[in-house]
């Protein structure tokens, strides 16, 4: 149990670490809690993946098993039906069949992605019937088992999830009356408003939420309200639908329980991470455990790079500049990474916004001039988008901010 690196998680990300790594010549170990490596992939039965990494459009499972296959070809050693219980520092607790063990590699990849959201964790009003469930939730028992939870649908926030979910139930037969937003946009890509909804003629409000789910046994209805700009229902604006299946996409939440005594990011819930996506000595962490992606792709292309630099470390090749900071200014919700060394290299900072921002300029400044300008034709907090610097000459703190043209 000696390893060089370990890696926590086996979806999209925890692979594309692995992987990594191994191709540095670091002994690497992939922890799966599952029976099978994929992660959330495997129940994603649609398409859309892969357009950048591959060039092609694959299915969740086809992307699964792309890296699959790439695994295979690498000497990363691989553990399903494990659980990793507790990471103190780079000391980890498993579990499995063959009882608990202590590991203590030189590096870790955090690799565990995201949950859903749930009806407790929004404060969902009223009472707690069969037919409230995640959009995930919803996704398994269609996909994985051929199971209707419901026929009169109500999708409460727009997660890309739960847009997908309003096309997948409308292909099956159900009715999906709406879809409510309780924010003035969507969390969701713009491709999939169109593609999921207006495709099908599934309407969305905006600035509207469930007020109260009504029904005994079964969910038999809601009451749902318009919502003043503090969030607070507007009681003469209160309306009542009949459903029986309340659809919940309100958001992840990354599955960093395990871990102890790491910083973590406010406004995304991850951790804080420099550019080599180190959240502490030897510790790396990438995609949705980091912050919540629209793209696998960019899942891919993140754990890349923390597989990479865990291997680096582990083999003691990391070398690191002077360290200076990343800022969310004007417009910015918050960075990936939060830091940059200096060098020649460069840097790609990730970011979503606070609002929708039609033609404007993505703008880097260092001491209040401009290193770095990118047009944008439209940007919306639902979509990631980042720019790429290089770091020549950089000595102090970094801000990227948005600024109409």
């Amino acid at each position: 149990m000696e390893y060089d690196v370990v890696v926590v998680g086996g979806g999209p990300a925890g692979m594309g670490a692995a992987i990594e790594s191994s191709k540095t010549g670091a002994k690497t170990l992939l922890i799966e809690r599952d029976y099978r490596l994929g992660g959330i992939l495997n129940q994603c039965i649609h398409n859309g993946f892969g357009l950048h990494y591959f060039q092609e459009e694959l299915t969740g499972p086809e992307y699964a098993d792309r890296f699959r296959q790439l695994l295979s070809e690498t000497n990363v050693d691989i553990m399903l039906n494990t659980f990793v219980t507790s990471i103190d520092g780079k000391k980890m607790t498993i579990i499995n069949e063959k009882g608990a063990q202590v590991i203590e590699p030189k590096a870790i990849v955090l690799a565990m992605g995201c949950r859903e959201k749930t009806a407790g964790s929004i404060k969902l009003t009223g009472t707690r019937p069969v037919g409230i469930m995640t959009a995930g939730q919803v996704q398994k028992l269609v996909n994985f088992y051929g199971k209707l939870p419901g026929k009169k649908v109500v999708i409460l926030g727009s997660g890309d999830i739960g847009l997908i979910m309003a096309r997948r139930l409308t292909f099956e037969g159900a009715k999906v009356e709406m879809v409510l937003e309780i924010m003035p946009t969507s969390s969701g890509l713009a491709r999939n408003i169109r593609q999921c909804l207006d495709d099908f003629n599934i309407p969305i409000y905006y600035n509207t939420t469930i007020t109260e789910v009504m029904g005994e046994d079964r969910v038999t209805g809601i009451k749902y309200a318009r919502v003043d700009e503090k969030m607070r229902p507007i009681p003469e604006t209160e309306k009542y639908l009949d459903c029986d299946l309340v659809v919940l996409s309100v958001g992840l939440t990354p599955e960093n329980d395990i871990v102890q005594n790491k910083r973590i990011n406010p406004k995304t819930q991850g951790f804080f991470v420099n550019e080599y996506r180190e959240c502490d000595d030897g510790v790396f962490a990438c995609g949705n455990v980091l912050q919540v992606h629209d793209l696998v792709d960019n899942v891919t292309a993140e754990s890349t790079l923390a597989g990479y630099y865990a291997g680096q470390y582990a083999l003691g090749r990391l070398q690191k500049g002077a360290e200076h900071g990343i800022i969310a200014g004007d417009g910015i919700r918050y960075t990936v990474p939060s830091s940059y060394f200096e060098s020649d290299d460069d840097v790609e900072i990730y970011f979503r916004v606070l609002d929708r921002y039609v033609g404007s300029d993505i703008v880097v400044t260092e001491n209040d001039i401009i290193i770095a300008k990118k047009s944008t034709v439209a940007l919306t907090p639902g979509e990631m988008s980042s720019i790429k610097i290089n770091k020549t000459n950089l000595k102090n703190d970094i801000c990227v901010s948005i600024r109409k043209r």
